[in-house]
């Protein structure tokens, strides 16, 4: 029996890229005792500063129930502080610590190493279509 589908495995294909970049992320966030998730927050507050839980969980994508427990563990190891919004109380906020900002600029250089490597790899214009291709895909789903 032939299969049905024209089309590859787009969701299977992303998943495997993602893997692929990760596996050469993962070893310097295991060094510090990082989960993927824990460095996609210090990245947000890295970029940003000081966030809104909701901004957090939106740009590093994890839902509120797991976010919570991602920010107790981190709040615990002294990479965050969270408080609550001084305009909006029923709002948390949360901030790298001292130790968190320098865990994402000591991660920060090699991670951006890597990106290095694969834009050598790839080329520096095929990189970009990528990224292009990728923020269309995204926009095509957005409200």
């Amino acid at each position: 029996m032939g299969t049905p589908f024209v089309h590859r495995n787009l969701p299977r294909l992303l998943l495997q890229a993602r893997e692929a970049v990760m596996a050469h992320t993962r070893p310097s966030l295991r060094e510090h005792a990082l989960s993927d998730q824990q460095w996609r927050v210090l990245r947000v507050l890295g970029e940003h500063g000081a966030v809104e839980t909701g901004r957090v969980a939106r740009e590093a994508f994890i839902l509120g129930p797991s976010l919570t427990g991602v920010l107790a563990r981190m709040e615990r190891d002294g990479l965050i502080t969270r408080s609550r919004d001084p305009q909006d109380a029923r709002r948390t906020v949360v901030e790298a610590t001292a130790d968190g900002r320098k865990l994402v600029r000591r991660l920060s250089s090699t991670i951006e190493s890597h990106y290095s490597w694969l834009e050598a790899s790839l080329g520096k214009a095929k990189l970009a279509q990528l990224y292009t291709l990728l923020d269309e895909l995204i926009a095509l789903e957005a409200p």
